[in-house]
């Protein structure tokens, strides 16, 4: 609790910036903290801490001395265990993503560290007005978002792994098309198309390319899983197609770009 009240002092030369909205909200936090309690540093906790730099397990997977970052988090683990009950929920709030975020996404507790955290009893934050707003909104104004605690962009992997997934469902809904089509009769599946193509003849599909199309099928499946891959009523698969064009232009690609 003393490395937090610290931090306090550093939002203390924010305040004329921020204006005199947030200083009210300023000092009702401050307020929070200096009634809690000092917790003290056991030989446990520091004997578990040593043992984290020992296995290289976050904050030591960089290679570099966490020690006081071990400590933290074994702490709160502590803290978690020996006093939770019904109705007590905990929050974990750090700025210092590299130790403690996973690197895959910086929102969430690096593996290591992330059995300490749920989605409800133990929540973790890497943004303090964000914690504020999940316990108690009205603590949170606007210009302290604007001037303070800024929202945290999304890395170049997290953005890709959300476009691969995305890819994927529209790849698979409109191969379902393709495939019901060929069920029903309404498309053949020739040995070779041929073009041009008569007036009123069926559509085709190519064999080599139909049995690549249902290999790739079950690749995604077990992937991704059925359960995340249709069928969607018409507003998810609009909000889908969005999301996808949306990163893609992000990517660099022009608006509406949804080729599978």
């Amino acid at each position: 609790m003393r490395a937090v009240l610290s931090h306090l002092d550093e939002v203390d030369h924010k305040i004329p910036i921020i204006g005199g909205e947030a200083v009210g909200s300023l000092n009702h936090i401050e307020k929070l903290l200096a009634a809690s309690p000092i917790t003290e540093t056991s030989e446990a906790v520091s004997l578990r801490a040593a043992q984290r730099a020992i296995d290289k397990k976050a904050p030591f997977h960089r290679d570099k001395n966490a020690m006081a970052d071990a400590i933290l988090i074994e702490m709160y683990s502590d803290c978690v265990r020996e006093k939770a009950s019904s109705g007590v929920r905990f929050a974990f709030i750090t700025h210092n993503k590299s130790e403690f975020s996973s690197e895959n996404n910086h929102r969430t507790p690096h593996p290591d560290i992330a059995f300490l955290f749920s989605r409800i009893k133990s929540l973790y934050f890497i943004n303090l007005a964000e914690a504020l707003r999940r316990v108690e909104p009205s603590l949170v104004t606007d210009i302290m978002l604007e001037h303070s605690w800024r929202q945290e962009p999304r890395g170049l992997t997290e953005i890709l792994k959300a476009q691969d997934l995305l890819f994927n469902q529209v790849w698979y809904n409109r191969h379902w098309n393709l495939r019901i089509g060929v069920q029903e009769g309404r498309i053949k599946v020739v040995k070779k198309e041929s073009y041009p193509k008569s007036p009123g003849a069926p559509e085709t599909v190519q064999r080599d390319v139909w049995n690549g199309a249902l290999k790739s099928a079950q690749r995604v499946e077990r992937r991704y899983g059925k359960e995340n891959l249709g069928p969607w009523e018409d507003f998810e698969w609009g909000m889908i197609n969005g999301k996808l064009s949306a990163l893609r232009w992000v990517l660099g690609d022009e608006w509406d770009m949804l080729d599978t």
